[in-house]
């Protein structure tokens, strides 16, 4: 259901099980994602399976679900041929699609508005590197109408997501200033920097004093650096922790494919969620190659540690 309360209010009341990738969740219901859109494409093509991997994420216990926008850009539709009126329509429906699936059950649901790096819209890893050659400036007239267009979408939050660098952060913070829909501010990293090298410390402190973000913290990282970075976004903003790494692996964009470690190894046990809970984070849940079985997990261990309180 639609949600009573703000996110904020719900964070200040406890921890909120995210979902997983939802790429992960459409290949498993026969998606091919192959194309430069991603699951983007599926907005125009196959919104009913958006929908049902959204679902999927539903049963397995989410209680924050991450729209398919993140490959979602004006630019990136218009190589496509899709006008400006109608990529204004399918980045509106992605917020629709989400709720829609939230309504479904007798809990609340909240809805946060995928915004994805500049680099997602070049298709080439470019958000696992940042540094684009582009001023924050730039980088702010790029993400603005997309931010705006969400934030009309009436989303819960907006998901400002897999940032690889600071330059990017200043400029997706100037671009959803005063649109009346707080957010949280995700960065993807390596070891104790942004993958463009940046220490965490600066990284986080761009969103310590900005009162609509409501949460910072990781994603598509490894486990392991996620747990250096949770206890580091808590004491450096004072504000609510968002964690959701991938499996262990990491992406090869000249392959297109994911090497190394990790999958099938649970990137998220008891001790980690637990680990990560005591150190301030109140999002938890999983990005690429973590599907809903493992939401599942999440969701259960959560809802054992409040019968135990």
């Amino acid at each position: 259901m639609k949600p009573t309360r703000t996110l904020a209010a719900a964070l200040a009341e406890g921890s909120l099980v995210l979902d997983g990738g939802l790429s992960d969740q459409l290949q498993a219901q026969g998606c091919d994602l192959s194309d430069d859109l991603w699951s983007a494409r599926l907005l125009a093509d196959g919104p009913h399976q958006i929908e049902a991997a959204h679902a999927a994420y539903v049963r397995a216990g989410a209680q924050v679900l991450i729209t398919a926008s993140y490959q979602a850009t004006y630019e990136g539709f218009a190589r496509r041929g899709i006008g400006r009126e109608q990529a204004s329509r399918l980045l509106t429906d992605s917020v629709t699609l989400a709720r829609r699936a939230g309504a479904e059950v007798a809990r609340e649901i909240w809805v946060a508005a995928s915004v994805g790096p500049y680099g997602a819209m070049l298709a080439d890893g470019g958000e696992y590197r940042g540094r684009y050659g582009l001023s924050v400036r730039e980088l702010e007239r790029f993400h603005r109408p997309r931010i705006e267009t969400l934030a009309a979408a009436a989303p819960d939050v907006l998901a400002l997501e897999t940032v690889p660098d600071t330059d990017e952060a200043e400029a997706m913070l100037r671009a959803a200033k005063g649109c009346g829909v707080p957010v949280w501010l995700s960065y993807t990293i390596k070891g104790p920097r942004t993958r463009a090298g940046q220490p965490l410390t600066e990284a986080f402190a761009l969103a310590a004093s900005e009162p609509e973000v409501i949460a910072t913290g990781v994603n598509c990282c490894t486990p392991p650096d996620a747990d250096e970075a949770v206890p580091l976004a808590a004491s450096t903003t004072a504000k609510p922790v968002v964690v959701y790494p991938n499996s262990g692996e990491t992406w090869n964009a000249t392959t297109k494919g994911w090497v190394g470690e990790g999958r099938g190894e649970g990137p998220l046990p008891a001790t980690r969620l637990r680990a990560w809970q005591a150190a301030g984070a109140r999002l938890l849940g999983g990005c690429c190659r973590v599907g809903p079985a493992q939401i599942a997990e999440v969701a259960a261990w959560l809802e054992a540690e409040r019968d135990d309180r």
